[in-house]
């Protein structure tokens, strides 16, 4: 017998959840069916509309102004600026630990490599750190935490022309951590805030650390952290240090894996559970059974058999060519699951560009959809199933790195994917 729902969601990262979050809202009975832990575990936690335009020109200031001048190919275009910040707003109502709604503008926001990224929602632990602040800054590294260099990121940002002073100091983390533990171990810590031995005298953890770096931020209006400033109880850790250290206390965000990603990801799941929606993780669905009429069947392989799940709306949204949702040979570029089309040259060397920097036809790979987010058959426009919807990388048109626009794409076309769903069943 067959998992039946009225809405099946395949895949787990932002798209997914977002699709599965809509139609759920929308009143559908869903399903999300998810290979692989969410992507957002190596995300920065940051979520960006569109930093830079396809041709690099950027930082864009406003990221919702600039849509309309996008290619037509590109998924913004084919949702349309409305359904974009519909998106948005729908974002905003499921994590209310993110800041940057009260305006269109792109804020800027530091990064641990010394970069400043432009993004349009940033998690509230990375607010007081944004680079349009003029305020005085010490940046604090950690000697185990070899992954933000604290010194470093101070003189890259210092170098970019920042409106303040900023300059780095690296400490030891109180307590017995080994180089090269996780940054959850880092958090859970802070959480727990035990007493701990710092040069003969025991502290609360937190108050060990504001210690630590109380003489270099004598002179600093505000101090980041690394991202790993608690889990459970984030607001605590930094309000705890902020009154130990009389300035305001800020994350940088971090590469993979990402303690806000993580905490992104947690938060979305379980908006997802009180949603309703059923979960499936740690499968893969292999094949699908496909007639005139549409998608009748997926298939999940789970312990070497096949298990049938049906709906009556399905939503892709398995990646990219990095997570698989594309795959490739030496011959073609194909959609695993469904066999939709890719639209790629014959000639695999016209797949990319001599120049490692240069303009590569594979970034853009993907799924083309009709208006409605259906797979194309064709150029003509002709839907391949029905009742098959795409959502996020796994779409072609646009190039996420080179934009900063994923987090954006992924959350406008799995809104926009997950209520259609939801109301082509209430349609019928």
């Amino acid at each position: 017998m067959a998992i039946e729902s009225e809405v099946l969601v395949i895949g787990g990262g932002l798209a997914g959840i977002t699709s599965a979050l809509a139609a759920a809202d929308a009143g559908a009975d869903t399903r999300l069916v998810s290979y692989k832990q969410s992507t957002l575990r190596n995300a920065s936690g940051l979520v960006d509309v569109l930093g830079y335009t396809p041709s690099g020109d950027g930082p864009v200031v406003d990221p919702f102004d600039a849509i309309p001048s996008l290619p037509d190919a590109h998924p913004y275009r084919t949702v349309g600026v409305d359904t974009v910040r519909d998106a948005m707003a729908f974002f905003d109502a499921h994590a209310p630990r993110y800041q940057g709604h009260h305006t269109d503008a792109n804020a800027l926001v530091p990064t641990h490599g010394g970069t400043v990224k432009p993004t349009a929602r940033y998690p509230a632990s990375a607010a007081a750190g944004l680079a349009s602040d003029d305020r005085d800054t010490l940046l604090v590294g950690f000697e185990t935490l070899p992954d933000f260099n604290a010194d470093h990121a101070a003189a890259h940002l210092g170098s970019a022309g920042v409106p303040f002073d900023v300059r780095g100091v690296t400490v030891p983390f109180p307590g017995d951590l080994r180089a090269g533990a996780k940054v959850t171990r880092y958090a859970g810590l802070l959480d727990a805030n035990p007493r701990v031995s710092v040069d003969g005298t025991e502290r609360p953890l937190r108050l060990a650390l504001a210690t630590r770096v109380a003489d270099a931020a004598a002179d600093a209006d505000r101090v980041g952290f690394p991202a790993v400033l608690g889990d459970d109880d984030p607001a605590g850790v930094r309000d705890a240090l902020a009154d130990h250290l009389g300035a305001a206390v800020f994350e940088v965000p971090m590469g993979p894996p990402s303690l806000p990603g993580l905490r992104l990801s947690d938060h979305l799941f379980g908006a997802l559970e009180a949603a309703g929606v059923r979960i499936e993780t740690g499968n893969p669905v292999v094949d699908a059974d496909t007639t005139a009429d549409g998608v009748e069947t997926v298939y999940v392989e789970k312990n070497g058999a096949r298990i049938p799940n049906s709906a009556d709306e399905y939503v892709l949204a398995t990646g990219g060519l990095v997570g698989k949702g594309i795959d490739s040979d030496r011959d073609a570029v194909y959609e695993p699951i469904f066999d939709c089309r890719i639209a790629h040259s014959d000639d695999r060397y016209a797949w990319f560009d001599d120049d490692a920097f240069g303009d590569h036809a594979f970034a853009q790979f993907g799924v083309r959809t009709d208006d409605t987010l259906r797979p194309r058959d064709d150029d003509d426009g002709a839907a391949a199933h029905a009742n098959l919807r795409a959502a996020g990388a796994v779409l072609g048109g646009y190039n996420f790195a080179a934009e900063h626009s994923g987090s954006g794409v992924s959350i406008a076309t799995g809104y926009a994917a997950g209520t259609a769903a939801a109301e082509a069943i209430h349609d019928e």
